[in-house]
């Protein structure tokens, strides 16, 4: 048996979390060093020298289709906290709401960013791709240990880009609305496609949202009145009536790979949301329950409006609640075939 060469081997160590069963894998060690003052230009760096990383821990066989994963680095802007670097089987994505949810929980209850005084509520800042961001969390203590109970996370302005717009997939046409909540969204009722929101029938749902989101792309150039880096439609949310009584709606994301959120999604709640809004359906004391295909939920709460690039805009609050599931070290030895995923 050939001996363990520490020379050969990489070590990345990990921990994890959930979103309403949407995972987060949160790199706390076995990077290389990430330069650069701006945020984009880190991601830039990140993406020439470590992309290695994103492969390996998002896709088969350490991660899934699903899988997210994220880092904090140092702040880029005065008065945040850190900044997080999202990124999934497609690249680095502006933002990962569940991210920031899942980040936020594991550095509280495990003193990445704080340590000392025991308080009932804590505010983390995050820079991201898509703005700053900040995540108001509840904290509990169960004895010695720190218990974060939810997060309200108040995103990036939320607007609609193109209100019904069409969309040709295959031999039909489809009408959707683009709106950004973090990343651009093309929103459609599951009655309007004929495809029933059930469980049972994902396969087929994927499947049109793929081919939308191709169609959508190859046909139109989304991109943030703003913020000209943040381009191209990154997700499709499916809507349909709720099971949960409390619930508004009942939705899936699926986005360009293929990659499902069940959990209700955060920045498609905020595209969403800005979509109510600009319908009049949105009143400014209600508080907006989005059910995920899992069954969780998420609530949204319109905070103010305001205007982007001269399009009306919403902030919004979105609440949800994380729950670390393990830490993990994973080996990337240079001799392994599937070192980066596949």
């Amino acid at each position: 048996m050939r001996a363990l060469c520490l020379s050969m081997v990489h070590l990345i160590r990990t921990i994890d979390a959930h979103v309403g069963g949407q995972p987060l894998r949160l790199i706390v060690d076995g990077l290389p060093p990430i330069g650069g003052r701006s945020l984009a230009g880190r991601i830039d760096r990140f993406a020439r020298t470590a992309d290695y990383v994103r492969r390996a821990l998002v896709k088969l066989p350490r991660g899934h289709e699903g899988m997210t994963a994220a880092v904090l680095l140092e702040p880029a802007t005065p008065g945040a906290h850190a900044s997080l670097i999202c990124m999934d089987a497609d690249g680095y994505p502006p933002l990962v709401g569940h991210a920031v949810i899942g980040a936020a929980t594991v550095a509280i209850e495990r003193g990445l960013l704080f340590t000392g005084e025991r308080v009932p509520e804590r505010r983390i800042v995050f820079d991201t791709l898509a703005g700053t961001v900040s995540a108001m969390a509840r904290v509990q203590a169960h004895g010695e240990r720190i218990h974060v109970d939810s997060i309200a996370m108040t995103n990036a302005p939320a607007f609609v880009h193109t209100a019904a717009r069409a969309v040709r997939v295959g031999s039909r046409e489809l009408r959707v609305d683009v709106a950004f909540g973090g990343q651009f969204h093309a929103i459609v009722d599951t009655e309007a496609v004929g495809i029933p929101l059930e469980m049972s029938r994902l396969p087929d749902l994927r499947r049109l949202a793929v081919d939308l989101l191709t169609s959508l792309n190859a046909a139109a150039r989304i991109e943030h009145p703003a913020e000209p880096t943040l381009r191209g439609v990154s997700a499709v949310t499916l809507t349909a009536a709720p099971r949960d009584p409390e619930a508004h709606l009942r939705n899936v994301t699926i986005g360009a790979s293929g990659a499902v959120d069940l959990s209700g999604g955060v920045t498609g709640t905020s595209a969403v949301m800005a979509v109510l809004d600009a319908m009049g359906l949105l009143a400014d004391d209600q508080v907006f329950v989005h059910e995920g295909l899992s069954g969780a939920v998420l609530r949204g709460r319109p905070i103010r409006r305001t205007e982007v690039g001269g399009l009306p805009a919403l902030i919004t609050e979105i609440t949800g609640s994380a729950w670390i599931t393990g830490e993990h070290t994973f080996v990337l030895d240079d001799d392994d075939p599937f070192r980066e995923g596949f």
